[in-house]
């Protein structure tokens, strides 16, 4: 289970769609060691998720959640999810919710993302049961970002007014711990 390197804004493989997990992967020792790789990788980076394009892999797959993020001290908790070929419905009529986000493949940067601010996603587990829930708030966004990766889209795409988009370190100096 080795850490893998994650890949930075600019790599071309973080402008692609994936491809969906495949059924006759789900199961498999390679799908369940990618997802142990991406375990590693998002815990040792202190993230709130991971999308497997993040480490080089064009899959439909993303990890989020189980443990409290220290890059995101405020947020509320996100049960830990591995959820395969995803599918996002925005709930209510509700506008969108700007709030501060980050990405371990936009290190050290800040930008307020509009986000639903309720949702329901659906997809499958590494079993190829299917996961079906209602997320709100924190989770929410949590799901709509690492979501977005799987079809090319970093969270600079989605920031309406660059005048809250920044340097983690100048926007709020000594609240939040330095970004690799």
């Amino acid at each position: 289970m080795p850490i893998r390197p994650i890949l930075k804004m600019g790599d071309p493989l973080l402008w692609q769609v994936a491809a969906p997990v495949a059924a006759e992967e789900f199961g498999s020792a390679e799908l369940l060691a990618l997802i142990a790789d991406m375990e590693q990788t998002m815990q040792a980076a202190s993230g709130a998720g991971l999308a497997a394009p993040q480490i080089g892999v064009s899959k439909q797959l993303v990890i989020f959640g189980g443990f409290v993020s220290p890059r995101y001290p405020d947020a509320g908790p996100v049960p830990y999810t591995v959820l395969c070929n995803p599918q996002i419905e925005a709930l209510d009529d509700a506008e969108l919710v700007e709030d501060w986000e980050g990405c371990l493949s936009v290190p050290g940067l800040r930008g307020r993302v509009p986000r639903h601010p309720r949702i329901r996603y659906r997809g499958f587990d590494p079993y190829g049961e299917v996961i079906e829930r209602v997320a709100a708030d924190f989770h929410a966004r949590v799901v709509q970002h690492e979501c977005d990766h799987l079809f090319g889209v970093l969270y600079p795409m989605r920031i309406r007014d660059f005048t809250s988009f920044g340097y983690t370190d100048v926007l709020f100096p000594g609240q939040l711990p330095a970004e690799d």
